[in-house]
């Protein structure tokens, strides 16, 4: 088994200036631009139980000439991300079961 895993880790600071830890799941890139599935990471193993298990999906925008992330506000374009990832997450999983 091979132990070589280390996530991809982002900090983002909110518009109250809190830091919060995610692992970058998967990244989009296609014509409506760059998009992020990023999920949680918490300080306790209690913390992390305890949650819902949701990943949050953010669009790169640029501001100010540099590059932040944000929320998707547009609902079916959150949709429409939401089916990509889930495929790629599935395809994953699907790649991980044939090792076993």
């Amino acid at each position: 088994m091979d132990n070589d895993y280390k996530p991809d880790l982002i900090t983002l600071i909110d518009e109250d200036n809190v830091e919060h830890n995610f692992e970058i799941l998967d990244i989009i890139e296609n014509e409506k631009g760059v998009f992020y599935a990023l999920y949680p990471i918490f300080d306790s193993a209690e913390e992390t139980v305890e949650d819902s298990g949701e990943y949050y999906i953010m669009e790169v925008i640029e501001e100010d000439g540099e590059e932040q992330l944000a929320e998707v506000e547009d609902n079916a374009l959150l949709d429409e991300l939401s089916a990509v990832f889930e495929k790629h997450f599935d395809e994953l999983f699907d790649d991980v079961d044939d090792e076993e």
